[in-house]
């Protein structure tokens, strides 16, 4: 059957998003470049954050690239903003190490990738001209700024982004594209004057509203120090974190209530992620470590860390066998 040509930028516009859908994405949204004036308001406030010395030695967030999009695609006109749902009804052991829920599953840069792929090569049958480029969040772009901008939820105190439906428990990617589409109403921040975020982050990593200094951050020293041994002060916080950090999210009201599980196979949990024991950590090989964190986020934790981090922790809730 021979396809129907695409009328119109608001027809293209719905058919785009009718196909993110289609991979299996809960959120979907479109956002204009340059973007609202909110855009640079974000990216001078990315400025400030990096002259303050928060981004500790993540060197890549320095990248001038991050503040000017053009640079990632010449051209640029539009992007699509999509996001997955990562959160699933399933809690770990009570006794076990804590990680971070966005790392229970498969490594979602490769599910958003391989998604957006196909949303990709349906935008360039429609429009053949059009030229293409997928972002996740290890791309130079302000990710949760677009996905703000393109309505798909709003940046919390905590610097997460939060949806309505589905709280902060979403990852990102952005198809950003030569074509002209209609954007999205941005979102509008709800947070108010709630503060539960940064009363309960035990480092007090979140310096002031939306501001976190990865130097104090627990998920920072657990997943990107690259140092023999962490601080003293983040081991006397740790409490049962081993690779990532929770807090701030498990607190926010907008998780509290009952939330949309993910039905996506790729989110589901790894056994061994739910029952880890410090006793495994310290005794588990390279090649377990090679093994067990296969097609994971978790990989760039390399098993010395694993190690280093289990070393840290004081909490004597994870010794049961």
């Amino acid at each position: 059957m021979k396809r129907r040509k695409i009328q119109n930028q608001l027809e293209l516009s719905q058919e785009l998003k009718k196909a993110a859908i289609k991979q299996g994405f809960n959120l979907v949204g479109i956002a204009r470049v340059p973007g609202s004036e909110r855009i640079e308001l974000r990216t001078a406030a990315l400025q400030r954050w990096l002259n303050a010395g928060h981004q500790g030695e993540m060197k890549w967030m320095e990248a001038p690239r991050r503040q000017n999009i053009e640079t990632l695609l010449e051209g640029v006109k539009s992007i699509l903003s999509v996001g997955l749902n990562y959160y699933v009804k399933k809690e770990k052991n009570p006794k076990a190490l804590s990680i971070a829920r966005y790392a229970w599953g498969k490594d979602y840069h490769k599910i958003i990738n391989k998604k957006l792929k196909h949303v990709g090569k349906w935008l360039q049958k429609e429009s053949p001209n059009c030229r293409w480029k997928i972002c996740v969040d290890s791309a130079p772009l302000l990710d949760k700024v677009w996905a703000e901008e393109a309505g798909l939820g709003w940046i919390g105190k905590h610097s997460n982004l939060i949806n309505k439906e589905y709280g902060s428990w979403i990852v990102l990617g952005h198809l950003l594209c030569t074509e002209t589409l209609l954007p999205d109403i941005p979102a509008k921040p709800v947070c108010g004057k709630c503060q539960i975020c940064i009363e309960q982050c035990p480092t007090q990593a979140i310096t002031e509203p939306f501001v976190v200094d990865s130097n104090s951050c627990l998920a920072y020293h657990t997943i990107e120090n690259r140092a023999s041994k962490l601080p003293e002060e983040i081991k006397s916080s740790l409490g049962n974190w081993i690779a990532g950090c929770d807090i701030c999210q498990e607190v926010c009201p907008w998780n509290k209530k009952e939330l949309l599980s993910s039905q996506d196979p790729d989110m589901a949990p790894r056994d061994w992620i739910l029952k880890l024991t410090k006793k495994q950590v310290l005794s588990w090989s390279d090649n377990k470590w090679e093994e067990q964190l296969s097609g994971s986020t978790l990989k760039r934790i390399k098993p010395w860390m694993w190690r280093r981090n289990a070393e840290a922790i004081q909490s004597e809730v994870n010794s049961y066998s």
